[in-house]
Order: C-alpha cells, then structure tokens, then sequence
C-alpha cells in the first residue's frame, strides 16, 4: 500500500450513510450533549455571587470554574473506551442519570468546598454522556454527511453552552446562586427518555478489552497537569505544583510506555501520530480553550468591572450564540470545499481578532458595542474551527476506536477548557494580587491583614468596602483597576496561545487534497487491518 500523497490521484469520496431517524437521532444527541455544555458553562456568572455568599478566594473561584471541566477531562479517555467496548448508549444513559444529582448537590452546597465536589461529579457525569453523542455520531453517519451532523453538534453544542451565562443571569436576578445549578435538570429528563427509545444501541462497538491500567493513568495524567497549572499562581503553593508536574510527568511517561506495550492500548499511539489527529487535536484544545476562558474572565470583568448585573452579563454573549449558529453550516461547506485545513485557519482569525479587542477595548467605561463585538468574533472564530477540529479527529480513525476520537474531541474543549482557563484563571489571580499589593504599599493606612484581605479577590475587596463605607469608592476603584491590569494579562497569553496554535495548523496540517489523500489511506489501512 502506498504511504506518499504526493502526486496520488483524488481519493473517491466516503459514501454517505446515515441512521433511521436520523433527524431525531441527531436532536437526541445534541440535548445529550446540551445537558453537559450547559452544566459546563452556567457556573462562570455565579462567580461573584457564589464569591460573596462563601467570601471565597480567587483560587477557590477559580477551582469551582474549572472543577467540571477537571472531572470531564481527567476520565473522558477511559470512559470513551468503556463506551466503545461495552455499549455507547449504556454509558450515555448512565451519564446523564448521573448528572442529576451532581447539579442538586452543587445547588444545595453548604460551603466552597463541597461545591467543588459537585463540580468534578458533574463532569464526571458529561465523561460517560458528552463523548459518546460524537461516538455514536462517527458510528452512525459517514462521508459529507458526518460533517453536517458534527457542524450542528459543534455550532449547536457551543451555543447552548454559551446560552448558559444568559439563563444563569436570568435565575440569579429572582434566585440565590444555587440555582444555576438546577437549570439543566428539565432538559436531563427530556433527553433520557429520547435516548432511551430513539438511540440505537451496539453500533460498530469494539470487541476487544479495555486497557483499564492506561485508563487509570491517563487520568491522574490529566487530573495533575489541570491541577498544577490552577495552583501556579497560588501563594505558597509552590511545593504542591512542583509535586503536581511530577505526579504528571511520571504518570504521562508511564502511559505512553504502557500504550506501547499493551496489545490492546486505551489510547493508539500510532493512530494519534497521524497529523490529522494530532494536529487538529492540537488546534481544537486552543480554539476551545480560549472560548472557555474569554467566557470566564469576560463575565467576571462584566459584573465587577462594568456593573453588569447577572442578567446583562449573560445576555451579553448573545452575538457569540448568533454567530455559531449562522456560522455552523458555512463552515461545513468550507472543510469540503477547502478543507480543514483553510477553514481552521479562517477561525483562528477570528478568535486572534477577539482578544484583541479584549486586550484594547475592554477597559472600565467600556460600551456594550466593544463587548459584544469582541463576542461576536470569538463566537464565529469557534463556529468556523469547531466542525474541522472535530471531523479531521472523527477522520482519522477505526469507526470502532471512535471513542477514542470522540473522547479526543471532548478533550480539545474540556482539556482545552480547564488549561486555558487556569492559565488565565492563574495569571489573572497574579495580576489583580500584583496591582494590588502596589496599591496597598503606597497607602501608609493598610495594614497586612487589610492587604490579605484585598489581595484575595475582587469579591473579598467588595466585601471590605461594605464593612467601611468611608472608604468604599477607593477600595472599589482600586479593586477595579487592579482586575483590569489582570485581565490584561489574561488576554495576552490568550493571544499568544491563538497565535502558536495558528502557526502549528500552518505549517503542519496537510492542505486540501493531501489531507484527503491521507484520509483515504486511513480509511484503507484500517480496514485491512480489520479484515475481511
């Protein structure tokens, strides 16, 4: 079999297929799907309240951000092959059941603590769902018909999830701030009864066993590397980062051995070296990460920078929404037309455009029209490089290793997710405790348990200005201009990451015809080792 695609003539292309009921297949997963996006993204508007009702760090705020997306990206590899092996719809069924008591305790959580429990809970819940509705979409449909049906997953799952700051504003405007946590559980209902009778089950499933020990390993992998980097800017923590890179260095080392000895590994060494898999896997953890953390740095700067309240930070990312969804179906025709390659490419634009807006426009008299612009951008900067990052992954390998790709594709968000957003998270942290400390040595009337108390968060400032009126509008003032200086810091490391991501997918994803070539090959070579 030939391994160059220089010169090779156009491949034909995969023929189309699709399940029965195809349209409400498709429905079923994406309510799946928009359970686990929503739970996802519903905490980042309660920050300041939750802040307020705990008087909670920023590490801890930070931690109750990033607790979903930790419990999802630590397990989604194994459970993906926990999928493929014993039955997708299984573990599906099992993950949305299971969200429903991860959301009541969260809602019902009596301190900082047990809230971030719930969080990892609830993510754990969207490892065994979120997944699985990609699986099932790379089982069932194939050819251009797979690349529809993930653009309206991808455009349709990022806008839900972006909807979830508006409904959170909503409920925080007549609720307490546990009820964010309870919006998802209609819709749970809603979407097991569909996936129980409309989800065709056992489709293309792999009869070989699990690599449980890979599995293990890959999630004390994941779970110390988010860790680590969450904890970077947290004082004194120094000794529990450095253990935490250890822990995921040792455990990263021993899983690729383990992956290379296993005869059957969790997660296909060889198959994750083909450039269309890692590329693209590379490219989609920056383009979903960003979104993540521009939506959690952005709200946060929303309510205590500008004043928004609740509601109007969450209706505030309403062009980010718009723009996904009208952007979806484009993008799909673009990765056909011109291939992933181009239209990633197109969305790196965007999202380059969007933190510079952030990083320039956003200061404290900022207009709605330099906020929702700089949405705007970054909700078609994902829409375009979504459905390429996911269908390039999807591509790539055995139908039955589709776990595999669709626990990859849920990493580029959650993994994306909860690096970017602790970097961001961590580097905000430092900037906002940096500019304050300044303030706070410049003033002879601070003392050291006042400059704690300032330097802890914005949510912990505005509580000391309650408690001393007299000083209120300076240590507001001075709270605002600190977390500007480090949300700045923020979007230039957001930024930076769109720009290596860019100059990655450049240089080293294959262009159009090569990368149907290549696809073609795969396609081939997998089958063969399949047999007959």
């Amino acid at each position: 079999m030939p391994t160059s695609t220089e010169g090779a003539a156009a491949p034909a292309p995969e023929a189309d297929a699709a399940p029965q009921r195809a349209g409400l297949v498709l429905l079923t997963l994406i309510l799946v799907a928009a359970v686990a996006n929503l739970n996802l993204a519903v905490a980042n508007v309660a920050l300041p309240d939750i802040g307020k009702a705990f008087d909670a760090s920023q590490t801890s705020l930070n931690l109750i951000a990033v607790g979903y997306s930790l419990g999802l990206a630590a397990s989604v590899l194994y459970l993906g092959a926990l999928g493929d092996r014993y039955g997708r719809k299984l573990l599906l069924l099992l993950g949305v059941i299971l969200s429903v008591p991860a959301c009541l305790l969260a809602a019902y959580a009596p301190n900082e603590q047990v809230l971030i429990v719930a969080r990892v809970i609830g993510g754990l819940s969207a490892g065994m769902a979120y997944p699985t509705t990609l699986a099932l979409i790379t089982a069932l449909w194939s050819g251009p018909g797979r690349t529809r049906a993930i653009a309206l997953w991808s455009a349709l799952g990022g806008a839900i999830s972006s909807l979830g700051p508006l409904l959170s504003g909503f409920l925080l405007e007549h609720f307490w701030w546990g009820s964010v946590f309870l919006v998802t559980l209609p819709l749970a209902l809603v979407a097991l009864v569909m996936a129980w009778f409309l989800v065709p089950a056992h489709v293309h499933e792999s009869p070989e066993p699990v690599d449980n020990l890979g599995g293990l390993l890959s999630v004390v992998l994941i779970a110390a590397l988010v860790l680590g980097i969450n904890f970077a800017a947290v004082p004194n923590a120094g000794t529990a980062v450095a253990v935490l890179v250890l822990i995921a260095v040792a455990a990263g080392l021993v899983f690729v051995v383990r992956q290379r000895r296993a005869p059957n590994p969790l997660y296909d060494l060889d198959i994750a070296g083909r450039r269309t898999f890692w590329v693209a896997a590379l490219a989609g953890i920056i383009v979903f990460g960003t979104l993540m953390a521009a939506m959690f740095v952005g709200q946060q700067y929303l309510q205590n920078v500008l004043g928004y309240s609740p509601l109007e930070a969450g209706m505030s990312i309403l062009p980010a929404v718009v723009l996904m969804v009208l952007v979806a179906p484009r993008s799909a025709s673009l990765v056909e037309s011109h291939g992933a390659r181009f239209t990633l490419l197109l969305g790196y634009v965007f999202c380059f455009l969007s933190f510079l807006v952030m990083l320039l426009l956003w200061d404290e008299s900022a207009s709605y029209w330099r906020v929702g612009l700089g949405y705007a951008l970054i909700g078609a900067g994902v829409g375009f490089a979504g459905t390429p990052a996911s269908h390039s992954l999807t591509g790539s390998v055995p139908v039955a290793r589709a776990g595999m790709a669709s626990g990859t594709a849920d990493l580029q968000r959650d993994l994306g997710g909860a690096i970017m957003q602790s970097i961001l998270g961590a580097l905000l942290t430092a900037g906002y405790a940096s500019a304050m400390t300044s303030k706070a040595d410049s003033s002879a009337n601070v003392t050291d348990a006042t400059e704690a108390t300032l330097q802890k968060s914005f949510s912990s400032a505005a509580a000391l200005a309650e408690q001393h009126p007299k000083y209120s509008d300076q240590i507001i003032a001075a709270a605002k201009s600190s977390f500007l200086e480090g949300d700045q810091w923020a979007y230039t490391a957001g930024l930076v990451a769109v720009l290596l991501g860019a100059v990655i997918v450049a240089t080293l994803f294959p262009r159009r015809d090569a990368e149907q070539r290549m696809l073609a090959e795969f396609r081939a070579q997998d089958q063969a080792d399949r047999g007959p």
